[in-house]
């Protein structure tokens, strides 16, 4: 395998660390997690497309996070879960190479999208009397539409970039799936780091230029509700921006985390590192579902009023 014509798949390492005695709990763990996003993500698509009432802008954007978080977890998950339950380890160069792409798009879609859900909350908040004439339902669709859009050219760029380096090292991909830095660490030539530091610039621009308008935006959330003379008022306004602290929170500073301590110099393991980014990108996904039902208030009483009558319902058939 000297070049790009001739490499024919790729070997998903996963843990390197890890005993073939875990394989079958790893794969049952990993397979768990998969069963809760499916499960989490579907419910809340399900739930908000039967519910009338919970069609707002709000929670259209939970739909468009619920449909990218199940996408990202039906992309990666299985792959590595064959790995360690049927010793499935191979995969095509092509195969690899598309992984690769919906990794990074699905991720950068994700930052898009929270930056729509903060300017959501900012318009509510800081200018409530214009948010019904600046935020309705096909505002959010047309918004949440540019951040599907935004990413689909710069992550295309980047994997064709990536296409036209030789492969000449390794095919180990020393991960639980296939990503940019995994794939262009087995690849030789010059241009190898240019392609690293431009697909890293871009990057870059998909996760720190939302996240600056985030930070700006919940910044400026903060000062109006201090600015409230009732208390009551500024816990029910706090309140309203919960959730979507969360799931800011959930997607951001686990990844702040891991570049900070490889910026200073601090290293970790090879399993601990693969670790680490299974949890920052697939964990949310499976927590935001659990986010969006007891912590908006809409979704959390509406389940609670379906529970009691379906449980009146059971009642009066058997009595």
């Amino acid at each position: 395998m000297t070049n790009v014509t001739r490499m024919k798949s790729f070997f998903i390492l996963g843990f390197p660390g890890l005993s073939p005695q875990y394989y079958g709990p790893v794969s049952a763990l990993l397979f768990s997690l998969y069963l809760s996003i499916a499960i989490g993500n579907v419910f809340i698509l399900a739930f908000v497309f039967c519910e009338k009432s919970l069609q707002k802008p709000t929670y259209l954007v939970f739909c468009h996070l619920a449909l990218n978080d199940l996408m990202f977890g039906t992309l990666t998950l299985p792959k590595i879960i064959s790995k360690y339950w049927f010793g499935d380890s191979f995969i095509s160069f092509h195969a690899c190479f598309s992984q690769m792409f919906f990794v990074h798009y699905l991720g950068s879609v994700t930052s898009f999208m929270l930056l729509v859900m903060a300017l959501d909350r900012f318009i509510a908040i800081c200018i409530p009397l214009r948010y019904p004439v600046l935020i309705t339902n096909n505002t959010i669709s047309v918004l949440c539409g540019v951040a599907w859009f935004i990413p689909l050219p710069l992550m295309v760029g980047v994997v064709l970039h990536a296409l036209t380096l030789p492969y000449c090292k390794s095919n180990i991909i020393v991960q639980c799936y296939c990503d940019h830095f995994s794939i262009t660490s087995q690849a030789c030539g010059e241009e190898v780091k240019m392609i690293t530091v431009t697909s890293l610039c871009l990057a870059m621009f998909c996760l720190l230029l939302p996240l600056a308008f985030i930070l700006f935006s919940y910044i400026s959330i903060f000062l109006v509700i201090l600015k409230m003379s009732n208390a009551a008022g500024r816990k029910k306004t706090l309140s309203t921006c919960t959730p979507q602290i969360f799931i800011t929170c959930l997607f951001y500073l686990p990844r702040c985390f891991v570049y900070v301590t490889n910026t200073v110099g601090f290293s970790f393991s090879f399993d601990v590192r693969i670790l680490l980014i299974l949890l920052y990108s697939l964990f949310p996904a499976a927590v935001n579902p659990i986010i969006y039902c007891f912590k908006t208030q809409d979704i959390k009483q509406l389940f609670i009023k379906r529970r009691r009558k379906a449980k009146i319902g059971i009642e009066i058939k058997f009595s």
